[in-house]
This record gives structure tokens, sequence and C-alpha cells, in this order.
């Protein structure tokens, strides 16, 4: 980070010249707005005559309104920057649970397992241990930038609050400007120590030891890993309500905007930009546009639906194409027993049991969009590698009631966390 420049304030009786008109030999008693400098009395009679002049008190007066308000913004710079540095130290201490937890988990799926995996325990737990040691150096890097910049900024606001309370008015016109340009500082809204740790070791390093396993205990371990993974995308729960005005005509909501079902007849509704028509789908209320998020829908009953995330510039007054060029990530059901996700080409899911609650986690940062079946507690299907670049919404779609055999909601169930 460049070094900020340190503004020293002038002693004006070793400067007496500076309190003279050089022109007229006159005190400097007046200031011309349209030039910014110090004029004498004379020099309103010839260059700067018909100018905007006031005498120097009431400029400097003035001065020092904007000199209070720009120490109330330096001080309030540097609370910012003190809640930052206490973000930062709440944030490692999240790291540190999170690292315990995990590796509480770790020792307990590993301690089921025979000792010629106890080797790769260890490994596991050295690499989850770095991770927060990263974590920690990180941290304490930010929080050296963060002391560094309230240093400069109390220096700075120590010479504001001097120049505040000074009498020599043409001294403070004359350093005003430099004393009172914000010093350079790094904006420090989005950032952030990343508490997450990511499940891909866990699963990476016992992958390697699933071949020597029997299949008693291969079955077991799964079970694990998949309730440890779902507890960990289900920390990241949101509250996704329906979007009336983007809903089909057809399709009717519930009055908590958490149910939408086909309904026989069209409803006479606005058509508003926002609307999904001929389409059939409705959006959620919300948006995201960085990190992570997740929510569960129920789908017990039905023969046909869709869900998952759109793009919010999709083109909402024509028929909706499932794919991830056009702004579509989703997986669906139809024909009551075939489960397909809408990827270039379609990919047919062979799944075995029948989904009734659908687990949807966005990794918006990562371009990660997956789908879990919350009751057997497994991975349905990702969309990985994509590139977000605007907001993302929740669509839905409970498809056509097809004769009252789909007529079951697509519910937005709460989030019951695993235990």
């Amino acid at each position: 980070m460049p070094k900020l420049k340190k503004h020293k304030l002038i002693n004006p009786v070793e400067n007496l010249e500076d309190y003279i008109c050089q022109k007229h030999e006159r005190p400097l008693e007046l200031f011309c707005r349209d030039d910014q400098t110090c004029v004498c009395q004379f020099c309103t009679e010839t260059d700067h005559k018909n100018h905007n002049t006031v005498p120097i008190e009431e400029e400097s007066g003035e001065r020092k309104i904007q000199l209070g308000k720009t120490q109330t913004d330096m001080q309030q710079m540097i609370q910012d920057r003190l809640k930052k540095i206490q973000e930062i130290k709440h944030s490692v201490e999240l790291s540190k649970r999170s690292t315990e937890k995990e590796k509480a988990d770790s020792v307990e799926v590993f301690t089921a397992l025979i000792r010629s995996i106890e080797r790769s325990q260890a490994e596991l737990l050295e690499v989850m241990e770095e991770k927060q040691r990263a974590a920690e150096r990180q941290a304490e890097g930010l929080i050296k930038e963060l002391e560094q910049e309230i240093t400069v900024l109390k220096r700075r606001d120590t010479e504001l609050e001097q120049l505040s309370h000074t009498e020599e008015h043409l001294h403070l016109l004359q350093i005003y400007s430099s004393v009172c340009s914000p010093p350079h500082t790094k904006n420090w809204t989005e950032i952030s120590i990343n508490t997450d740790l990511s499940g891909d070791t866990v699963r990476t390093a016992l992958s390697q030891l699933q071949q020597t396993l029997n299949e008693k205990l291969t079955k077991t371990l799964n079970d694990k890993l998949k309730e440890a993974e779902l507890k960990r995308i289900q920390q990241y729960a949101v509250d996704v309500t329906l979007d009336p005005d983007t809903a089909n005509p057809y399709l009717i909501l519930s009055a908590d905007g958490k149910q939408v079902t086909y309904g026989v007849e069209r409803q006479k509704l606005t058509d508003t930009p926002q609307r999904f028509n001929p389409g059939l789908g409705v959006v959620g209320k919300q948006s995201f546009s960085s990190g992570r998020f997740y929510y569960e829908v129920q789908v017990r009953g039905k023969t046909a639906w869709r869900l998952g995330v759109v793009r919010e510039n999709i083109n909402r007054k024509e028929r909706i194409t499932l794919k991830p060029q056009d702004g579509v990530w989703t997986v669906g059901l139809y024909d009551e027993n075939q489960y397909w996700a809408g990827a270039d080409p379609p990919v047919r899911l062979p799944l075995r049991e029948k989904v009734e609650t659908v687990g949807v986690f966005v990794d918006y940062d990562e371009g990660l969009v997956s789908f879990y079946d919350v009751k057997s507690r497994s991975h349905i299907y990702s969309f990985t590698g994509q590139s977000f670049t605007q907001k993302l919404y929740p669509f839905f779609n409970p498809c056509k009631n097809d004769g009252g055999k789909n007529s079951a909601p697509l519910i937005i169930s709460p989030v019951l966390k695993t235990k």
C-alpha cells in the first residue's frame, strides 16, 4: 500500500510575506471566490473588479464548517475500520469452531474403520489445520493493514482538529485543499475471511480408501459423508418467498407465497415485464449476486416439476429453454419417474428412489448449482464451472396438472437441519 502523505501545519510567524499582497503591498483582507485566492482591498478595484469577494474571516468560517464535516467523515472511517477488525476476529473464531466441528466429524468416521486408514485420517486433519492457519494468516495481514490505515486516519484527524481551532484564517485557506483531501485507503466493504471449510478434502481422502473397505463399512461411511455434506450446505439456508408479479397467469400462489399450483383457468393478471408468459414459471422475490444460498422444495405427490435458478435477464415473454446458455439451471421430473437435468444436451438422472424434497444449493462465486435428495441425503446433480454475472433468482415450475394427476403443489419448506 502506498505511503500516505503527512501534512505539516506551517507556522504563520515564519511566513509573514504570505500575508501581504505583493502587488499593492497591502494586507490580504479579502478572499476572491471566483479565483479562489486571497486579495487586498486595492485588488478589488483592478484585477478582481466585479469578482465575488468576501472578508477572509467569513470565508474562513465557512471553511471551518466544511472542516467539521470532513473530520466527522474521517472519524466515521476510523470507526468503520475498527468494526471491520472485530468482524475479522469474529470470522476467525467462527472458522475455528468450524474447523473443530469438521475435525470431530472426521474422527467419528475414521474411528469406525480399520487401522489401515489411520494414516489417511492424520493427513486429512493436517490439511484442515493448514486451512485454518491460512485463514489466521490472512486475518493477521488484514488486521495489520487496517491498523496502519487507522494510524494514518487518526494522524489526519488530529491535524484537522488543530486546524479547526486556528485563528490564522489565511493560513487555513492556503492549506485547506491539501489537508481536507481524504487519504488513499482501501475499500474494505467486500473484504472478509472465508469461514467455510469445503467438504472436498474429506471426499477425496475417503474415495482413495473405499477400494479397501468391505461393503458394510463402505455403506456406513457413505451415509456419514452424505449427512456431513448436507449439514455443511444447510447452514446457508435462506427464506424464499414466491413473487406474484412474476407468476404465469395459470399459476396459483398461496397467500404466504410458499406454495404454487397449476390452475385450470387462466387468471386475469396485468402482463408486467417481469411476468412469465407464455412460459410456465415463477421466481422468488429474493435475488442473489454473491456468496452461497440454499433452500428446499417439497415435490411429494407430483408427477412432473422443474426447479432451480434463473438469470435475471431471462426472456420471460417466450417459452423457457432449459439450458445454462440461456440462463436456466434446473432439474425436473417427467412422466412420473423420469428425472432429467436441464443441461445441453439434457442428462438423464438414474435415481432409484422417489424424490420427496429437493435441496437447491448455489455457490455464486464458484459457479456451482447443486441439487440434493433431502430424505436420502444424496446428491442428485451439479452444474459446475458456470460463470455468473447477473442476479440469480430461485425458479419454480409445478407443470400442468395432467387431468388432476399432478395437482399437488410445489411447497417451499423450512429447512430442518440434519442432526
